[in-house]
């Protein structure tokens, strides 16, 4: 494989709107063949965080460290509202276009090892719009509760985040998902399981959804991901779901 011209956290900022998606990615074809080489190589793209991650220290004393893990919302994060991030004991590790499956390939390292108080996980969009494939609901609750599983073996308190709302993934058009109906399936378990096992419940969804279910027009620039208004709407909700994390045993 030839050497990327761009370092492999660059290529996936450019591509954090999604990567399936036609707005907000890869800018080039070259880059797009560059990307999609990548992937065949390296399916979780465990190398995409691998030098930034020798470089984080662990972490001080008294530290209350939080880990970022998702996808493209994720790390569109930190490119719409990069303030939110500044000065703060967070880190970011979202990868655009990724599936839970993936995630969980990567969790360790891009998680476990960082040694952080607490994991915000928000995943499973990519899924239900079938990114690597079709993916039952089950399946996806059963991955996101393997990271759960994997975070709580090794002393990380888990917040579990609600998927965004979603009528209609663009890239998906006329494929028949029923979104809507997916999204709310899979919330409901993570609400249910999140009740029953000590972990933090972080609702996105009601603050965001349109009379359709959907995300509301003002908060997104393509249906499926946040705009810099849609990030304002989840930054409360996410530090009030830290705070509550932090202060359990």
């Amino acid at each position: 494989m030839k050497k990327l011209r761009l370092p492999l956290v660059a290529l996936f900022a450019l591509l954090s709107a999604n990567t399936f998606a036609q707005q907000q990615t890869v800018d080039t074809a070259k880059q797009r063949k560059q990307f999609e080489e990548l992937m065949k190589q390296d399916w979780a793209c465990l190398k995409c965080f691998q030098e930034e991650n020798t470089k984080v220290a662990p972490p001080k004393a008294g530290e209350q460290r939080i880990v970022f893990m998702g996808n493209s919302i994720t790390i569109g994060w930190k490119n719409a509202h990069p303030e939110f991030f500044e000065g703060k004991p967070y880190i970011n590790r979202g990868i655009s276009g990724q599936t839970t499956s993936q995630m969980l390939i990567r969790f360790r390292p891009d998680v476990i090892n960082l040694k952080p108080k607490v994991v915000v996980i928000l995943a499973g969009t990519n899924d239900i719009a079938g990114n690597t494939g079709y993916t039952p609901v089950e399946t996806i609750f059963g991955n996101i509760l393997s990271m759960t599983e994997l975070a709580k073996a090794n002393g990380i308190k888990v917040i579990l985040s609600t998927v965004l709302p979603v009528y209609e993934y663009p890239w998906r058009k006329g494929m028949g998902i029923d979104a809507v109906g997916k999204i709310a399936d899979l919330n409901q378990r993570l609400k249910d399981y999140a009740a029953k096992n000590n972990c933090v419940y972080l609702d996105y969804f009601s603050a965001m959804e349109d009379d359709k279910k959907g995300l509301k027009a003002e908060l997104t620039y393509d249906g499926v991901h946040p705009n810099k208004a849609g990030y304002l709407v989840m930054e409360p909700l996410v530090e009030k779901a830290i705070a509550t994390a932090l202060k359990k045993k």
